[in-house]
């Protein structure tokens, strides 16, 4: 493969002499600025082989680079040998960005030719030299490449999101008001999906319906594909489209916002942006049509909303969770079993993981890849399993799980660490030093306005007294039936000044990465709520969502403090009381012996 991926850069860089290109910037998102993008948009993994979600190429004459960040260098490492791109390490000290990189190596300004469809407005301000817009440049040499994908549309009623998409809507038109502006563009799917009541799967693991929104006082317009292939008058989603219709939303086609927007602009009007989802190639068409006065840039506010859920949303994810662990304890018994008397792999345990899941009314798939890893394997934290040559499971050491199930109630986001038999003095101690870190977030008790990154320390501490770390964020916002990924909110070291509100749902994920042994990482969701009140103001803290026992053979007991020794077994203890009624008798035994107290 690296022999094709090197004629691939070869093609680029003559059509780059061709048009006198200084550089070719390839990102790895699609023009809705998403973070997985559907097959049409994997462009990056088309140029270099590098299949990981977070990664751009730079490409200029004598040099080929991508810019990734922690999660994924050892991977990136393996799967870039022999394509001749370099590996620029990102979110480590001394990082250099593309912007500050290309400005050294063209100190005299460069000729920076990007497809503005999959670069953010905001990132190609940051550009030195002269840009130039090639929309769908890798179909200037991508044969074959994927259509845009156009799959069923689903709505969801009131009953199941809480919220109808009539109060949404007049919601975001007081907001407009409020704000001065009279509508509002947006590009970003899962806010999309979240203020209309719609999901689809365009995209992998990701119930997303690719289109555009414009929203003003008397007119909502949606731009989406309704060519949907195989699709009958009397199918349902010929149905969800007349109930979105009856809401006074105009369903057009996903191409004709340019034409409408320029057709219906009045002199003075002002639109409302969000440069950071909002692709290069259609802001500068909007700023064409409205002039630079006409534009008003901020973060959506719907981010926002979305991120905080409501009673019956927090209510749906307590069911996800109930039988996502239900799930998960069956796979755990099933691979205990089967590990001590043949041969696993690594790709046939993911399989039977979200067979499990599959059985559970609602489903709607996986929410991501599953991470199913032993061994080295497990030391990438982004590790993706491969369906043809997978790892067989040993019976020593660890095997870490990480995965998830979308539900039409709910999104789930799960890892668990397990052992397949005798393990190490060191696998031991890091397996409990990690699970110290994540008992330490979910009994974290904080003021009301306080920042996700300001207590990150707390999943850090017990790693970082050992001289121990991990590269990821501690903690991502996870959707309802949306991304298992979604901000605004976080629990990392990156400053993001975005408080952590009662309502919004996170993971609680710490974990420890040894290059060539093993990786152990410990994830539950939380749910931010109120403590309590007292003369020094409001505080929060986080309830635990998952359902799933933690192993506690690999603990080295010692190490545990005895409120998280407490904590521990609180939690499987309330494992085994809530699950164990939903397994059968040798299942529900296991799950006995699996949460006994330490």
């Amino acid at each position: 493969m690296s022999e094709l991926h090197s004629a691939r850069i070869a093609a680029l860089r003559r059509l780059m002499a061709e048009r006198n290109w200084d550089a070719v910037i390839i990102t790895g998102t699609d023009p809705h600025c998403s973070e997985y993008p559907a097959a049409r948009w994997k462009q990056v993994e088309w140029l270099s082989g590098f299949t990981g979600e977070a990664g751009d190429i730079v490409v200029t004459a004598d040099h080929a680079g991508l810019w990734t960040d922690t999660r994924y260098f050892i991977q990136a490492l393996e799967q870039l040998q022999g394509s001749g791109v370099v590996l620029h390490k990102m979110k480590v000290p001394g990082a250099v960005g593309i912007p500050e990189w290309l400005a050294g190596k063209f100190p005299d300004g460069a000729v920076i030719a990007v497809d503005g469809l999959c670069q953010s407005y905001e990132a190609v301000g940051d550009l030195p030299g002269r840009v130039v817009d090639v929309p769908d440049l890798p179909s200037l040499l991508w044969e074959g490449r994927p259509d845009i994908p156009c799959t069923p549309v689903t709505t969801l009623g009131e009953e199941q999101v809480g919220v109808s998409r009539a109060d949404k809507l007049r919601r975001l038109r007081k907001y407009l008001l409020r704000n001065g502006c009279d509508s509002i563009f947006l590009s970003s799917l899962d806010e999309i999906a979240w203020l209309l009541n719609v999901r689809a799967s365009d995209i992998e693991y990701n119930p997303y319906v690719i289109s555009f929104l414009a929203v003003s006082q008397d007119s909502v317009d949606w731009f989406v594909r309704k060519d949907i292939p195989g699709l009958q008058e009397d199918s349902d989603t010929v149905d969800s489209f007349e109930d979105i219709a009856a809401d006074d939303v105009q369903i057009r086609g996903y191409s004709e916002w340019q034409e409408l927007l320029a057709s219906r602009y009045t002199e003075g009007e002002r639109i409302f942006l969000d440069p950071s989802t909002l692709n290069w190639s259609v802001g500068r068409c909007i700023a064409d049509i409205y002039g630079e006065d006409g534009l008003q840039f901020g973060e959506s506010p719907v981010k926002l909303w979305k991120a905080v859920k409501n009673d019956v949303e927090i209510a749906s994810l307590r069911e996800a969770c109930f039988e996502d662990g239900v799930a998960m304890e069956k796979f755990l018994f099933w691979l205990e079993r089967e590990v001590s008397c043949r041969c696993v792999t690594e790709w046939e345990a993911s399989e039977r993981l979200s067979s499990l899941r599959a059985e559970i009314p609602g489903y709607r798939g996986d929410s991501f890849g599953n991470i199913s890893a032993c061994g080295a394997n497990a030391a990438l934290p982004h590790y993706l399993t491969p369906r043809v040559g997978s790892a067989e499971l040993p019976r020593r050491g660890l095997y870490l799980v990480d995965s998830g199930g979308q539900y039409i109630f709910g999104t789930t986001d799960i890892t668990r660490t397990v052992p397949l038999g005798p393990c190490s003095r060191l696998e031991m101690e890091d397996y409990t030093l990690v699970l110290k870190g994540m008992i330490g977030l979910a009994m974290a008790v904080f003021p009301e306005g306080t920042a996700g990154c300001q207590i990150d320390a707390a999943a850090r501490m017990p790693l970082w007294r050992t001289l121990r770390n991990f590269g990821h964020g501690t903690g991502h916002g996870i959707g309802f039936y949306l991304g298992v990924h979604e901000g605004p909110q976080d629990i990392r070291q990156n400053f993001n000044r975005q408080p952590l509100l009662p309502g919004m749902v996170l993971s609680d994920e710490p974990g420890l990465y040894r290059e060539g042994l093993h990786g152990i990482r410990h994830e539950n969701m939380i749910l931010c709520r109120r403590e309590g009140e007292s003369e020094f103001g409001s505080f929060l803290s986080f309830e635990t969502l998952t359902l799933c026992h933690i192993d506690t053979a690999p603990l080295l007991r010692e190490l545990l403090s005895d409120e998280e020794a407490g904590w521990l077994n609180a939690y499987n203890e309330k494992v085994y009381t809530t699950l164990g009624p939903a397994l059968n008798a040798e299942q529900r035994e296991w799950l006995r012996k699996k949460t006994l107290a330490i």
